[in-house]
């Protein structure tokens, strides 16, 4: 089984170019999987089924303390290696294919209400660096982009006329997003002074030293900004997304419409936002429904 799995490592690194991470990562997972297997008295990966896939998940779970997500890298690394033997002819079928990892709890996403909105960004100072930084935030909110979308941006990606950004999302995907009447003012004053960085390139967001942000720097620059601002809670980018994504559910409920501003392929994902702000529906629901008030009772002396 070493064999076989020595083999594949060595597709991964020459043929498939695959970074020392990943493949690292692969080599921890299977070399695990093997272990439990012989424990098993599985000698073979020809012995390997769908019901002894699900046996190595559970031992993963029992033995190694596995979680949901940790538990579905393993088996999607099984199944990329046992596809390996499948394509190489040591095996007919792939018995993890029709073999599902447990089902991950949905972790609701944190975001800021309107009130911290306005704290967040109650800040005129006329200083270069807080020009700029004011800039990201407002852009972070108002497009609800991803970090590595904003850290991305060059100055043709923003079209201050239409008022709109053309953004380069997960898998090389373009998307066009608008761009809030805020933001625009508030990129426009950075465009005043930018010049100011000394800018080696033609990167939207540069640092003091005229070199394009890195994600580091933009994450540390906006938790510096929300501790000067009061804001209750830790700011990063995508507290900032998800508070866009949830403001504009309650004010629109257009699931379709956010799904593409967001930029996600699948609206699974986009869903899990319907679930963050129930105490906002009942309130919707109070204030309209007609029978949705309770009477008051009457205090009896």
């Amino acid at each position: 089984m070493q064999n076989e799995l020595q083999k594949y490592l060595t597709y991964l690194r020459i043929e498939r170019q695959v970074s020392p991470h990943t493949l690292t990562n692969y080599q921890h997972q299977l070399v695990r999987v093997i272990a439990i297997l012989q424990d098993a008295g599985i000698q073979q990966w020809q012995q390997v089924t769908p019901s002894v896939v699900r046996y190595v998940l559970a031992q993963s779970s029992k033995q190694d303390g596995l979680k949901e997500k940790s538990l579905a890298l393993r088996l999607s690394a099984l199944r990329r290696f046992l596809s390996y033997l499948v394509y190489q002819g040591q095996l007919k079928v792939n018995p993890a294919v029709g073999v599902s990892a447990p089902k991950q709890p949905k972790h609701l996403p944190k975001n800021i209400d309107r009130d911290q909105i306005q704290l967040l960004l109650a800040n005129d100072s006329k200083e270069p660096i807080d020009i700029r930084d004011r800039a990201m935030i407002e852009l972070f909110y108002s497009s609800g982009l991803r970090l590595s979308e904003l850290q991305g941006l060059n100055l043709n990606s923003i079209n201050l006329r239409v008022r709109e950004v053309r953004v380069i999302g997960k898998g090389n995907k373009e998307r066009i997003v608008p761009l809030g009447r805020y933001a625009s003012h508030a990129i426009q004053q950075w465009l005043k002074v930018r010049l100011l960085f000394n800018p080696k390139d033609d990167a939207l967001f540069v640092s003091q030293l005229g070199n394009r942000m890195s994600t580091r720097t933009i994450q540390m620059r906006l938790e510096r900004w929300g501790i000067r601002q009061g804001l209750n809670s830790h700011l990063n980018p995508h507290k900032l997304r998800h508070s866009f994504a949830t403001h504009m559910l309650e004010a629109s409920s257009d699931l379709r419409a956010v799904q593409e501003l967001l930029g996600h392929s699948h609206l699974s994902t986009t869903q899990i936002y319907t679930h963050l702000n129930f105490q906002h529906l009942a309130d919707v629901y109070d204030a309209a429904h007609p029978r949705a008030k309770r009477k008051k009772i009457r205090e009896t002396s």
